[in-house]
């Protein structure tokens, strides 16, 4: 396969036409290996020289400059017939803490949020993104519980990403078996915490067995709607029929 540069590089080009070429190509290989999801384009806004796990994975510190970069990139995949997924919502690029090995905070007000973090995904949610994946990110003026991964959030998943940004796609989970999620709850329940608070697919699932087992036993007890399952089920089948 070609071997692109790292984003930041891509970040410094001026014809943001190049972007949408490379994800074409890009889109080419994956189907050539019988691939239909790529997880990118990274939209974090990298604003932390001392971030350890997104840094040169991001576009830059310039949110305008990420977004029209992951725009362009987004839509030569899918424009070629990939699915591409946005990450990390609602934006990891201002952290210390690897969210692989704990739960990064986010401290930024709304407001900062609106203008730096958010806009690349409002981009793309506006361009047409098929798949958001959320970040183990404990954001404090979303949701005010502490030690709560977005992942597990039904204020960010439900309330900011689906009604407030309107966004009708797919909610694709980080891997589940990372520190920012297994440090502060237990297998079988994170899950269905994530599919309460509106995630519809679980990535890297530790114990997958237990965390079936654990959504039937809730779905049984009433805790869990099965229409949701039903629901998520259908979304999951329209993107394969794409």
């Amino acid at each position: 396969v070609v071997h692109f540069p790292y984003q930041m590089t891509l970040g410094a080009i001026r014809n943001d036409s190049l972007i949408y070429q490379m994800g074409k190509v890009v889109a080419g290989q994956f189907k050539r290996a019988g691939v239909q999801v790529n997880l990118a384009p990274v939209a974090d806004v990298n604003n932390n020289r001392r971030n350890p796990v997104i840094n040169v994975r991001s576009f830059g510190e310039n949110p305008e400059n990420t977004a029209s970069k992951a725009l362009m990139y987004m839509k030569g995949l899918q424009d070629y017939g990939v699915i591409s997924v946005a990450k990390h919502f609602p934006g990891h690029g201002d952290t210390e803490v690897d969210s692989h090995s704990d739960l990064p905070v986010i401290r930024h007000s709304r407001t900062r949020l609106d203008t730096v973090e958010l806009v690349p995904f409002r981009t793309l949610i506006n361009g047409g993104v098929t798949c958001i994946m959320p970040g183990h990110l404990n954001v404090l003026s979303v949701d005010t519980e502490q030690n709560m991964p977005a992942t597990l959030s039904y204020p960010v998943l439900t309330g900011l990403l689906r009604n407030e940004l309107s966004f009708k796609g797919l909610i694709i989970s980080d891997a589940m078996n990372m520190g920012g999620v297994t440090k502060y709850s237990v297998p079988g329940d994170a899950e269905v915490r994530a599919l309460k608070a509106g995630m519809d697919v679980l990535e890297y699932v530790e114990q997958p067995e237990l965390a079936i087992k654990t959504i039937v036993e809730r779905i049984k007890k009433g805790e869990v709607a099965s229409e949701i399952i039903d629901e998520k089920c259908r979304k999951v089948l329209a993107a394969k029929l794409w």
